[in-house]
């Protein structure tokens, strides 16, 4: 197909070139042509220059031009924007061209053959015409001189009687400066008188006759002849001259013309051959850097980010391949990096102990992680397409409802008991919406709370087991110290030796039961009995930073504010039982939050009164009554529909076994706010070892 084509190329310019050496050969024009042999070399010069850069500027534009039209057909990438850009430029250059010869050709044709050549021409033409017009009235005044002459009574005389008068002729032809007289007879031949030369010069002299008429018959006539003044010789002269040498130029201005057109032509030509070719490498410089950036955009949007333009540009435009490859580098070290981010991510999402479940708008289950897998059993996991595969219908429409208010707030969270193989868990349930459209899918992320629960559940009947131990034991050492007494009366008092026996076994049993409830009680007391505080020096600020890791991940759509005031003084606690503390109150915060419209948490430390520091918990949620302030941190009493009631309980424990206090205030503008008020560590005057206060224990 190619060599094809070329042929087809080849054979039309041959024949072009056929056409163009016999319209050349045969040119015949006969109101133009050289006159001489330098003019002929000239001309066959131009013209033959001006074919040949005709032929090549020609090759060229074709040969572009197909080029462009074969691209667009094959839709190559770039060929419309190339195409757009010979042509523009070949237009901006032609354009620019085309006006030029124009304005050349009519102004310089026309209107400076008006500004200056029309009115040399009127000048020279009103030259000839007062030398034309100087000749006539010479002319005319010599005639009236012959007709003065015949009407003189000496040439009357002469010509009647033939008298001839001696000098008169001489004498008129002296006084009006005539060159020459003469007096004919009727029959002509030789003058009857004359004087001067009469021999006539057309360029210098003017002859004028004149014939007498004598009762109406002719009886001679008269010549004379008068000479043109010198000076008025040369002027006529210089004129005729200048004349004739503008008659030439005007025969001559066609060929002229017809020169100066080719000339034209031939700059035209080599302007747009040069102008053409700057604008075809102008053209490439542009369009083949955007062609390649074209090609490395579609490699790259088909997931090919090795790929890089392979080409030499200049200026912006190499600015621009630069900077894509720098792009695609970027793209790829990017891509690199998200891919080790999302490995990562997901080998996280396996490893966490929190499921994780990625469910889409209409409910259908698309990802589950490993923790999922030990909520519920795998086989029905394995199963699972859908929400009501794992759940029942009534937690299905709880975690829906969680799922649309999701959609609204961005994040929603509950807690939530199931029945999994006869096995009751906890469940927190956080449902996180991906956008806010119809159409968006949801985050669930389930966290097993079930032995937390246990773990506060434990926490609280041990609190209540040391309560209800301490109660019944008071009470015991009377009732010992009562039976004693009976038994020492009995020895005083002489009473009946049956009444002494019932009394002193009544009293033994009394000191044996009483023995075996106080063993009894210092047994459970000894269970329930909280791990003994062992305070050390601790950071406030630290050791709330390190309880509130605890809620990483945990607290989706809560926005948390901390304040840590710098350089607090160092205090006595216990960390663990502290930590216990801190993760009591955020998480009562959390939940007292489940149902506002607004959720900040705000955790703060700062210094306190009486060389004290204080830690705050304050949240957005409903707050608490003046009702409910006094029973807050009594066992058994919670504001909730959940729970035992005892975790502010086990805070208010705490905190009492470090010295401190802990009291609840409203929140302004809503909500509730917790302030922990803590002992500071007293440091040693003497500057000798740091002794820690011993925290305050209470039975």
């Amino acid at each position: 197909m190619r060599k094809r084509l070329f042929y087809w190329f080849a054979s039309v310019l041959l024949a072009i070139c056929v056409v163009v050496v016999a319209w050349e050969g045969s040119f015949r024009a006969k109101f133009i042509g050289p006159t001489n042999p330098g003019q002929t070399f000239i001309f066959w010069a131009i013209s033959i220059l001006t074919i040949v850069l005709m032929l090549t500027l020609g090759w060229i534009l074709f040969r572009t031009l197909v080029k462009l039209y074969i691209e667009r057909q094959s839709n190559r990438e770039g060929s419309r924007i190339r195409t757009k850009l010979v042509l523009g430029a070949l237009t901006l250059t032609s354009m620019p061209v085309f006006c030029l010869v124009l304005w050349s050709y009519w102004v310089l044709s026309y209107n400076m053959r008006a500004w200056f050549t029309e009115p040399a021409k009127n000048q020279v033409d009103t030259f000839g015409q007062m030398a034309e017009m100087f000749q006539k009235e010479l002319q005319e005044k010599t005639n009236a001189q012959a007709a003065l002459l015949a009407a003189q009574p000496e040439t009357i005389r002469l010509l009647l009687d033939g008298v001839t008068t001696p000098a008169f002729l001489q004498e008129f032809c002296v006084q009006w400066g005539l060159k020459s007289a003469a007096v004919y007879g009727p029959n002509g031949g030789a003058p009857l008188d004359s004087w001067g030369d009469a021999k006539l010069d057309p360029k210098q002299d003017v002859k004028a006759d004149f014939n007498l008429l004598h009762q109406n018959r002719a009886i001679g006539s008269v010549l004379l002849t008068s000479s043109i003044p010198p000076r008025v010789r040369v002027m006529q002269k210089e004129i005729g001259e200048e004349f004739h040498y503008w008659q030439g130029l005007e025969s001559r201005s066609k060929d002229v013309k017809f020169s100066y057109i080719m000339l034209e032509a031939l700059i035209t030509l080599f302007v747009l051959y040069v102008a053409t070719w700057i604008a075809l490498f102008l053209a490439k410089q542009i369009s083949v850097p955007i062609t390649a950036i074209l090609e490395g955009a579609s490699q790259v949007r088909q997931g090919n980010l090795k790929y890089r333009v392979q080409v030499r540009a200049v200026d912006e435009l190499g600015l621009l391949v630069r900077g894509f490859n720098q792009m695609t580098e970027e793209l790829e070290t990017s891509a690199a990096e998200l891919d080790r981010r999302r490995r990562f991510t997901e080998a996280i999402l396996e490893s966490i102990p929190t499921g994780v479940l990625s469910i889409g708008a209409d409910g259908s289950i698309q990802l589950v992680n490993q923790a999922v897998l030990k909520i519920f059993p795998p086989g029905q996991v394995a199963r699972a397409t859908r929400l009501e595969d794992l759940f029942s219908r009534e937690d299905t429409a709880e975690i829906k409802y969680l799922m649309k208010r999701a959609r609204r707030t961005g994040i929603a969270a509950r807690q939530m008991d199931l029945s999994i193989e006869h096995r009751p868990l906890n469940l927190s349930v956080t449902v996180a919406a991906l956008e806010e459209k119809l159409t968006s899918g949801f985050v669930i992320v389930l966290e097993d709370t079930s032995e937390l629960l246990r773990a506060q559940k434990a926490a609280a009947w041990h609190e209540v087991a040391r309560r209800v131990a301490h109660e019944i034991k008071n009470p015991l050492t009377p009732i010992a110290l009562s039976a004693e007494r009976i038994e020492r009366q009995m020895d005083r008092v002489d009473l009946p030796q049956p009444v002494a026996r019932i009394i002193r076994e009544c009293a033994d049993t009394i000191s044996k039961s009483v023995d075996s409830v106080k063993t009894l009680v210092d047994e459970f007391s000894q269970f329930a009995r909280f791990p003994a505080a062992q305070p050390v020096r601790s950071d406030l600020n630290e050791l709330v930073r390190d309880a509130l890791a605890v809620f990483k991940d945990r607290l989706d759509g809560i926005a948390i504010q901390t304040s840590f005031a710098p350089g607090l003084p160092a205090v006595n606690l216990d960390r663990e039982q502290f930590q216990r503390v801190v993760v009591n109150l955020v998480d009562n915060a959390a939940e007292a939050m489940q149902e506002s419209l607004v959720k900040t948490l705000y955790v703060a430390t700062q210094p306190g009164a009486a060389e004290s520091v204080e830690l705050v918990v304050a949240d957005s949620g409903a707050g608490v009554s003046p009702e409910d302030k006094e029973k807050l941190f009594l066992p058994y009493f919670s504001t909730k529909n959940r729970g035992t009631g005892l975790g502010l309980a086990i805070v208010s424990h705490i905190v009492a076994e470090h010295g401190g206090h802990i009291r609840v205030e409203d929140n302004k503008p809503t909500g509730a706010r917790f302030t922990v008020e803590i002992p500071v560590l007293l440091e040693p005057e003497t500057g000798g070892p740091e002794s820690a206060r011993p925290a305050v224990a209470r039975t």
